[in-house]
């Protein structure tokens, strides 16, 4: 895993580039279908397929609902983890080919250790695991590759966030880990840019009501974990950085343990933009899961 901080990032990395450069980014927002899940009483069950491929498997009732997803470059330097549950950073790496495992590890979860350390003013931050996604690709293919997700959801719950710190270290550093607030935090990133199709929507954190967010159990073939799917509401806000470059990442809030007023979970999706140009490419963008923990 890699390791701590590198605090010089945190003021460079808050010039983004591009803000209202064209007529596509000037819009003040579009309108988009989201998927969100029908709540049935029913617990829905998403299953996964191995590694080695093959497609996955949902139960539960989904259904579009059109919404406006408003465009967020415009207050991007306003926004906070805290608040919000969402960010936009310009950031530069070094990785060559996002396709090659080692090269990932080896060089981009120190950067993005870093990064989410110099951006949250976390102690110690660990990266965990990482998905590489491409528009068209089936749910997982025989290299890992997956599609991208189109369904409102949050990848940790009030169980499942503890539970992944379990997950990871050994059952001492793990008690004594879970006595100090920490967060989990995904850091996304185009690939290549500028991301047109699929791109991602963020729901302001604040808009989201406990009893939204219902508990959907994901399993694996070696574990079962445990996300929120997200029901409709019209008091829902919705954000979008429209063409994200590659030297730009997008931090989200997936859990924080402190229970204090402050963004604790931040649905996300997948959609399509109706603005999108027919002859756009497909997307590709990397997501990381880093656990940050903080000093008392």
């Amino acid at each position: 895993m890699a390791a701590l901080a590198d605090t010089h990032l945190a003021s460079a990395n808050r010039e983004l580039p591009g803000l209202l450069a064209d007529d596509a980014l000037a819009r003040a927002q579009v309108e988009a279908d989201l998927t969100y899940l029908v709540d049935t009483g029913a617990r829905p069950v998403t299953t996964m397929p191995p590694l080695t491929g093959g497609e996955i498997r949902r139960t539960g009732t989904y259904a579009p609902y059109r919404v406006a997803i408003h465009n967020a470059r415009p207050i991007a330097g306003s926004l906070s983890l805290d608040r919000q549950g969402f960010t936009l950073t310009r950031h530069d790496t070094n990785v060559a080919d996002f396709h090659d495992e080692d090269e990932v590890r080896r060089v981009y979860y120190p950067e993005m250790a870093r990064l989410v350390a110099a951006e949250t003013g976390a102690a110690r931050v660990e990266v965990f695991d990482h998905n590489v996604r491409v528009e068209g690709a089936p749910d997982r293919d025989e290299d890992g590759i997956r599609a991208p997700v189109r369904m409102v959801h949050n990848d940790y719950t009030a169980k499942s966030g503890p539970q992944r710190v379990r997950d990871l270290f050994d059952a001492a550093e793990a008690e004594a880990l879970l006595k100090t607030r920490f967060a989990i935090v995904n850091v996304w990133r185009p690939i290549a840019g500028p991301v047109e199709t699929a791109p991602l929507a963020f729901a302001d954190a604040r808009s989201i009501a406990p009893e939204d967010r219902v508990p959907l159990d994901l399993v694996y073939p070696e574990r079962t974990g445990e996300i929120y799917n997200v029901t409709y509401s019209p008091e829902h806000r919705w954000y979008t950085f429209p063409r994200m470059e590659r030297s730009e990442a997008a931090l989200i809030k997936g859990y924080d343990s402190l229970e204090d007023g402050r963004a604790r979970f931040t649905p996300h999706t997948a959609f399509d933009d109706p603005t999108t140009p027919a002859d756009a490419p497909p997307r590709q963008s990397i997501e990381v899961r880093t656990l940050a923990f903080f000093e008392d």
